[in-house]
């Protein structure tokens, strides 16, 4: 778990424990946890934030941490007394609080839908802001500029911090894994049977796709995407995938990956970004954010004479080839 994380959720149970909600405008309510010194926020300003969202009986819908980046939004008008917006139009650069927010209002007004697994009323959003870029009276161009300039050091950092946090990921967990030419990390499970895929050949198998702080992002497995928060979709089939291995069909972690396994194999990559979206990231994957695969391999299928390698279930959202 991420450590500011864990400051943040035991600096929020130590102030909660101690202090009790104040009433904010509307019907929100609200706890500081940290007020530091500075303009609050102002409609029209950049904010880079951490935000979780919980419901009253504790239930996490998201978390900002899971992807180990801020969110990033700008200050817009408030769609009612009390919303998000005037919550954090209380705040300034380097502070955090809880609010609770009316969930009649936010699905009315805000379009945002009542989870159905609570019976509270209140969204509970706890907020730490770490970075704001004031609109004030600058120009547009000049405001986007401040702005391009901010989310470019951004992935500067996330670009020099990529490999430690690889490293922290290996040594916290405890793993030994055996790393390729190209920087692809694995851990063998289990040892498969029989031949490794060919070219062309058939991969047959169930995968879980996470980020290093545990959350995962995609899986085959119903069981697994049930337990995630906001990941299980109804419509969705949820069955062994089949991908067509080195023929560059997935992200080239994941093709090399397929040509490392015999039938039965139960494995871990850890690959790095290279590997995987690099500085573009897609869009559920933020720029130079390596990614954690576990998969265990069911079948390997040989092409019929004449025919190409089909892939008959989507590939994982972590493993579709780049566009």
């Amino acid at each position: 778990m991420n450590k500011s994380l864990i400051m943040l959720g035991i600096a929020a149970l130590a102030f909660t424990s101690c202090k009790q909600f104040k009433k904010g405008e509307g019907d929100m309510q609200y706890i500081i946890h940290e007020d530091k010194d500075g303009a609050t926020i102002k409609e029209g300003d950049f904010i880079a934030l951490h935000a979780i969202q919980k419901t009253e009986e504790d239930s996490t819908l998201s978390n900002s941490y899971d992807y180990d980046r801020p969110m990033f939004v700008a200050e817009q008008k408030s769609s009612f007394k009390g919303d998000i917006y005037a919550a954090l139009a209380m705040l300034s650069e380097g502070d955090s609080a809880t609010f609770k927010i009316n969930l009649d209002s936010l699905q009315a007004k805000m379009n945002m839908p009542k989870p159905a697994n609570t019976k509270g009323k209140y969204m509970v959003f706890t907020f730490k802001i770490d970075k704001v870029i004031p609109k004030g009276t600058l120009t547009d161009s000049l405001f986007q500029g401040k702005v391009d300039q901010f989310l470019k050091a951004e992935v500067a950092k996330a670009k020099s911090q990529e490999a430690g946090k690889i490293s922290r990921f290996i040594a916290a967990n405890d793993l030994k894994p055996t790393v390729t030419a190209t920087g692809l990390n694995y851990i063998v499970e289990k040892e498969g049977n029989g031949i490794k895929p060919a070219i062309g050949d058939t991969v047959k198998l169930d995968y879980t796709g996470s980020f290093l702080t545990g959350k995962v992002f995609d899986t085959s497995i119903q069981a697994v995407a049930k337990k995630e928060p906001g990941l299980f979709n109804a419509m969705r089939p949820y069955q062994p995938m089949k991908v067509p291995a080195g023929v560059h069909a997935t992200i080239p972690g994941f093709d090399e990956g397929l040509m490392l396994l015999s039938k039965g194999s139960k494995v871990k990559f850890i690959i790095p970004s290279s590997l995987a979206y690099g500085e573009q990231g897609s869009q559920i994957i933020p720029p130079f954010m390596p990614l954690v695969f576990e998969m265990e391999v069911l079948e390997i299928i040989k092409p019929k004479p004449g025919s190409p390698a089909p892939v008959t279930a989507p590939a994982p959202v972590g493993a579709q080839g780049k566009k």
